[in-house]
């Protein structure tokens, strides 16, 4: 006998698919593997958009585009570095070594905005864009905040797009470049890289110590007939201290 649905069972069911749609929905944004990914998309478009700017695809819907989308990616940053580090800091305190993959992603893909957000000041000042007529199709009926302090000034309101935005962006950047510098305090390190760091400054303590001649070691005594390889490839290491930045 086949069972026919009742109105409650349905809206039952449509019910329970809600909450776990909206269930998944805040894991996701609770996950910080998920957001990187978002802000990776984010900073894709960013860089699409700075593109089209000065060509003939440029206008006032396009600035404001930048501007959204700019301010999305620095919430999104910051958000997801809420989530990222404070585990590393409880590891740390704990003295667990942690390695966070999250972290790095995180790193480098705030650092990929950073660039992108130095790029966008760039154009923005060489390529100013006239939005007065843009936000005065947009405004509201009630503008009466303006009317308001055109009263008390004497004289209209007219907002600069284009000082206010580079105050933005220049406030973004110095945000993301402080998120950067407290990322970087956590990457990871790898031995080898520490390895050669102690063993080169070593060397130079030890080169350092004496003006004169050197003093006679085991390696001075090498036989006559020196190989040609073995002071060549010694330029091929890498001399530097490691720096992610």
């Amino acid at each position: 006998m086949e069972t026919t649905r009742t109105p409650i069972s349905r809206r039952s069911s449509s019910i329970c698919r809600f909450h776990h749609r909206r269930a998944s929905a805040l894991s996701a944004k609770a996950d910080p593997a998920f957001q990187i990914q978002e802000i990776n998309s984010q900073v894709a478009q960013f860089r699409d958009l700075l593109i089209n700017i000065g060509q003939p695809r440029d206008g006032p819907e396009l600035r404001e585009r930048v501007r959204k989308l700019r301010r999305n990616c620095v919430e999104a940053c910051k958000s997801t570095s809420q989530l990222v580090l404070p585990q590393m800091r409880s590891a740390i305190d704990l003295g667990i070594p942690a390695d966070s993959p999250n972290l790095v992603l995180l790193f480098f893909v705030s650092q990929l905005f950073l660039r992108e957000l130095y790029k966008c000041k760039n154009l923005v000042r060489i390529v100013p864009m006239d939005m007065s007529g843009y936000y005065a199709s947009k405004s509201g009926p009630s503008n009466i905040g303006n009317v308001i302090s055109s009263i008390l000034l004497c004289k209209p309101i007219t907002p600069n797009f284009n000082e206010e935005e580079l105050c933005s962006i220049r406030k973004d950047s110095a945000e993301i470049s402080a998120l950067v510098a407290e990322l970087q305090e956590f990457m990871p390190q790898s031995e080898a890289d520490i390895e050669k760091t102690i063993a080169l400054q070593d060397t130079c303590v030890a080169g350092s110590k004496s003006n004169g001649a050197r003093k006679a070691n085991r390696w001075d005594n090498r036989p006559g007939n020196p190989n040609y390889f073995s002071g060549r490839f010694r330029f091929l290491c890498c001399t530097s201290r490691p720096n992610y930045v």
